[in-house]
């Protein structure tokens, strides 16, 4: 059996699209686990709708609001099958995508696949993930490192990996599947575009980067690197990894940064292995070495830069201003 465990909150607009494509899968033994996050819209009598139609469709509804990455814990907390496929409110799902999975997942912990952009409205954007990213099979979680190329709406995984993943608080669900799967197994994907992936203001993540964005500043540039050495310190205290010693040589370096100006071991290490850390990225080998020289400055160097060199790119700096 597949569980489809769907997290909704406040979704009315494109949630009953979204389960019609779910009603209208080929692969029979289904279940769908939905549990609503608080919604104060019309997301949960949507639900309970289909939920009267049809008895593999159970819904639930959390006490307080935990957000979507607690939601989706709790939902495939839910799933009694023994493949979970874990579902947006806002898509729009091929019917086939599900038996297409189960018969091409084999000995993998999870496969995904390709998705196609589409507008708030549902119109084509002509635009695929994988011609953004590069899409990963494999089983070298040094690829997910820095980068991940997994959607949740594309997954179907074995509940095994959910006893080695632990909880997802904290970090991007998929990517944190997406590391623990490459530890402890190996990934595949399928290249057709199984889902339309709604891209509007409102979505969790912005691929297609449609959100006004605020202005690059030194605070931007030490959150990023707050952000990233939580995410790399997390991984490398991952009990299961393959490679122990690489993930905590490369955490140790990464956490220097806010000492230094300059990091230039972790730049080297880095470009011993950028075929791997940089795979996803869909760049030139010349974009990809300037990335590794960004990440060997330091945050001394990076707010000197933001502080005093780029407010006055356009003039002669003197030094003895500052």
């Amino acid at each position: 059996m597949v569980s489809i465990a769907l997290c909704t909150y406040n979704g009315e607009k494109f949630l009953a699209a979204q389960l019609d494509t779910l009603m209208a899968q080929t692969y029979k033994n289904l279940e769908v686990i939905a549990v609503d996050d608080c919604s104060t819209d019309g997301t949960y009598e949507i639900l309970k709708t289909y939920a009267a139609k049809y008895p593999w469709f159970r819904i639930y509804q959390n006490a307080q609001n935990l957000r979507f990455l607690k939601n989706f814990q709790v939902a495939v907390g839910y799933c009694k099958g023994d493949l979970i496929a874990l579902c947006d409110q806002d898509d729009l799902w091929h019917p086939e995508k599900i038996e297409m999975q189960v018969n091409a997942i084999g000995d993998n912990m999870f496969i995904y696949h390709d998705s196609e952009f589409i507008n708030e409205d549902g119109t084509p954007v002509n635009q695929k993930v994988s011609d953004i990213l590069n899409l990963y099979r494999g089983d070298s979680p040094e690829v997910f490192l820095f980068l991940n190329c997994v959607s949740g709406h594309s997954m179907l995984m074995k509940k095994e990996l959910l006893a080695h993943a632990g909880s997802f608080e904290g970090y991007y669900h998929d990517w944190w599947l997406a590391y623990v799967a490459t530890n402890i197994g190996s990934i595949d994907f399928l290249p057709q575009c199984l889902v339309q992936y709604r891209q509007h203001n409102a979505s969790d993540t912005d691929m297609l980067q449609i959100k006004e964005k605020e202005e690059y500043t030194a605070l931007t540039a030490q959150e990023e690197t707050i952000k990233k050495k939580t995410w790399l310190e997390h991984c490398a205290n991952y009990a299961e990894n393959k490679d122990p010693a690489f993930v905590k040589l490369l955490f140790r370096l990464y956490n220097d940064r806010p000492n230094r100006f300059f990091t230039f071991e972790l730049g080297r290490l880095m470009k011993e292995h950028i075929d791997t850390l940089f795979f996803i990225q869909k760049k030139s080998p010349k974009y990809k070495l300037r990335k590794i020289t960004k990440f060997m400055w330091g945050l001394k160097g990076r707010n000197f830069w933001y502080t005093y060199i780029r407010p006055n790119k356009n003039k002669v700096l003197n030094l003895n201003q500052l």
